[in-house]
């Protein structure tokens, strides 16, 4: 099997817009997800990130160390949090199918590593 990475990326604004119930309905979704993936025996890890106004990006410019506040790029999407499986792709693949970002936003699902 090989390990990848689900990069969630959603729309913090949807987010925001929810109210706690929806807040709370949505997260559970997601946690049930990763048990479902801990009881195939294919969860690593995972977790959210906090909003991205929170980032620091650091940059190289020349010599100079840039360090800059606020995510990395002005997008609709920002990256919102990730799972690591350890399976074959059709079943990252699948597991990326029922992140409920997936529906506004989308997942990326990269194998770690050399390959």
């Amino acid at each position: 099997m090989t390990r990848y990475l689900l990069l969630i990326h959603d729309d913090e604004s949807v987010w925001e817009s929810l109210g706690e119930a929806d807040r709370q309905a949505r997260t559970a979704v997601y946690g049930q997800l990763y048990e479902d993936m801990a009881a195939a025996g294919h969860a690593v890890d995972g977790d959210g990130l906090a909003n991205s106004a929170t980032a620091t990006v650091v940059r190289h410019d020349g010599d100079a160390i840039v360090r800059t506040d606020g995510p990395f790029a002005e997008t609709k999407e920002q990256l919102a949090g990730y799972y690591i499986v350890d399976c074959d792709l059709e079943d990252a693949v699948a597991y990326a199918a029922r992140i409920p970002a997936s529906a506004e936003g989308g997942v990326e699902v990269r194998a770690v590593g050399s390959g």
